[in-house]
């Protein structure tokens, strides 16, 4: 026989893995971390944000139930209506909510209908979110893209009636 040793690189190394009848191979040193479940929030805290929410809602509404939207000066002129004389859906808005924070809800109307609208949706919403949050469940709102072409569609339908001769009654 020859005696001479055969390079490392010629012998095959031994594949990974368990040998076959042996033990399996030791896992790591370590076992993995997990991280520890978050601690639970408390009521207040999950209440804060609704509250922030609501305090400046009511604050806005308070400032302008203040500060006269109907004497001029006081809040700047709609850009469309004045250069081109035509009413946007939020024209009227804020004699419409100067109405609502006075208790006014007809004058609201006849300001601005679709605004009074969307301030009884902002507080179905802001209601459920609180309740939501008091039992500490996620609010999950997540409007489809069919609904906000919708609402286009309402407010683009509003501004267009509101300008024309039949419509009169929906403007400011």
């Amino acid at each position: 026989m020859d005696a001479t040793p055969i390079p490392p690189a010629a012998v095959p190394s031994p594949a990974p893995g368990p040998a076959p009848g042996g033990p399996p191979p030791p896992g790591p040193p370590f076992p993995p971390v997990v991280p520890p479940a978050p601690a639970p929030v408390s009521r207040a805290r999950r209440l804060a944000v609704p509250a922030g929410v609501m305090a400046l809602v009511v604050g806005a509404f308070g400032y302008v139930g203040t500060v006269d939207p109907n004497e001029p000066g006081h809040y700047p002129v709609c850009p469309l209506l004045r250069f081109t004389g035509l009413y946007c859906p939020g024209c009227g808005g804020l004699r419409s909510a100067h109405a609502v924070a006075h208790g006014d809800i007809a004058a609201a109307l006849g300001s601005n209908a679709l605004a009074v609208a969307g301030y009884a949706v902002f507080a179905v919403l802001w209601a459920v979110w609180t309740v939501r949050a008091w039992r500490g469940r996620p609010m999950g709102l997540a409007a489809r893209p069919a609904v906000w072409w919708a609402i286009g569609a309402v407010l683009l339908v509003f501004s267009v009636v509101r300008n024309l001769p039949f419509g009169s009654a929906l403007a400011p």
